[in-house]
């Protein structure tokens, strides 16, 4: 069976990276994907496959059922959102979108999710269950797959399998990780509350700018000693509001950032960990304060039985040296954690790096991937279904 899962997919090759070109040209906004997701729903369509539109907003659901010889049902996510980003390749399919940009390799995880519906559906007949390719708006923002999840998309799912590109892992190879993948993150909002003065006299005044910086300067001193560090967290401030003019004293100032971990503990103390150290530092300088904590998304946990699937997967396909195993967790978040509380699921990392030039980082505005790890990816996504089937 791989060597026509091999077939099929070289066969479907140009097609494929004609898809990818497409859809890297004409990226859209999280929670906007109406033209990516239309352009989607044709494609499952011309091979086949059941389609849902406008599942989780823009989202789209493809079903292919296969024999029914076995009841299962095991699902394949890719997402399709483009990041507020403007685009410095010189590609002569770059954005056409003026700060919009495919710079996370959406475009790559949704032209795999179509190559893999497209190979798989020539199997139907022989497809011993039945597949579910779900195409995702909003990963960027944390909030598509909760879209998706309340709309009844894992409903009847056993299974789930994911894949992200990842620039640091050459083309041609996997990186697969058992456990932990990827960290929780969450969103903070604190408000620092003073009074306004005259620049020359601070002393009559309480300075909320001064007083944010000691709350940023004290949170990241603090996690060095008052953390375990061997349970990593990463707080982030990213946004700075405040003040109305470079002589008067600011009385208001609102902080805006991200806090990511690994350990469930952990995770569950940060909330009141912040609090304490904020309202600590607002006390001392009399100022009041406001934090808002909100939880996006909790770890990706790898599946250890799926998992191995998709390492038998990559070497039955490209060979043990293809596999990269991957020890360490991402600091990272991936909303692809909320269909693991409805299913157990793994996702890997597709290696998109070129061999003999730089890799830029994801998010970064000359972002690009070696188009020939499409066919690696779609090889071993359809080939780890298809091994799915064949275990119990």
């Amino acid at each position: 069976m791989l060597d026509r899962i091999k077939d099929i997919a070289k066969q479907l090759a140009p097609r494929l990276i004609e898809i990818r070109r497409h859809i890297h040209t004409h990226p859209e906004l999280s929670g906007q994907e109406y033209q990516t997701a239309a352009y989607v729903a044709g494609v499952l369509s011309s091979c086949g496959v059941q389609v849902r539109e406008g599942v989780g907003k823009t989202g789209v659901l493809g079903d292919l059922t296969g024999q029914n010889s076995d009841p299962r049902r095991v699902a394949v996510r890719t997402d399709m959102d483009a990041l507020p980003i403007h685009e410095g390749t010189d590609l002569s399919f770059a954005s056409r979108n003026a700060g919009i940009m495919h710079a996370c390799g959406h475009d790559v995880h949704t032209t795999l999710g179509l190559g893999t519906a497209m190979v798989l559906s020539q199997l139907a007949d022989e497809l011993p269950g039945s597949v579910r390719f779900l195409f995702q708006p909003a990963e960027e923002i944390a909030q598509g797959a909760s879209w998706m999840v309340e709309e009844g998309a894992m409903e009847g799912v056993d299974n789930i399998f994911g894949v992200h590109v990842f620039p640091s892992i050459p083309c041609g190879r996997i990186g697969v990780c058992y456990g932990t993948l990827t960290a929780a993150a969450d969103d903070l909002e604190i408000t620092i509350t003073g009074e306004s003065g005259h620049g020359a006299r601070p002393y009559e005044a309480i300075d909320a700018i001064w007083i944010a910086a000691q709350v940023i300067t004290t949170l990241q001193q603090a996690i060095s000693r008052t953390h375990n560090p061997l349970r990593p967290v990463v707080l982030t401030i990213g946004k700075i509001q405040g003040g109305r003019a470079p002589n008067a004293i600011a009385d208001c100032v609102k902080l805006s950032g991200m806090a990511r971990s690994l350990h469930p503990e952990t995770h569950a103390e940060l909330p009141q960990w912040i609090e304490n150290i904020v309202a600590n530092v607002c006390q001392t300088y009399g100022a009041g304060y406001e934090v808002k904590y909100r939880r996006l998304v909790p770890s990706v946990i790898n599946d250890i039985g799926l998992t191995q699937i998709v390492e038998a997967s990559v070497e039955e396909a490209w060979g043990k040296e293809a596999v990269q195993l991957l020890t360490e967790p991402s600091l990272g978040a991936e909303d692809f954690s909320v269909y693991l509380d409805k299913a157990p699921g793994t996702m890997f990392r597709l290696g998109v790096g070129y061999r003999d030039q730089r890799n830029y980082p994801l998010h970064h505005p000359q972002f690009d991937v070696d188009e020939t790890s499409i066919l690696t990816g779609v090889v071993t996504m359809a080939n780890a279904v298809w091994k799915y089937f064949q275990t119990t």
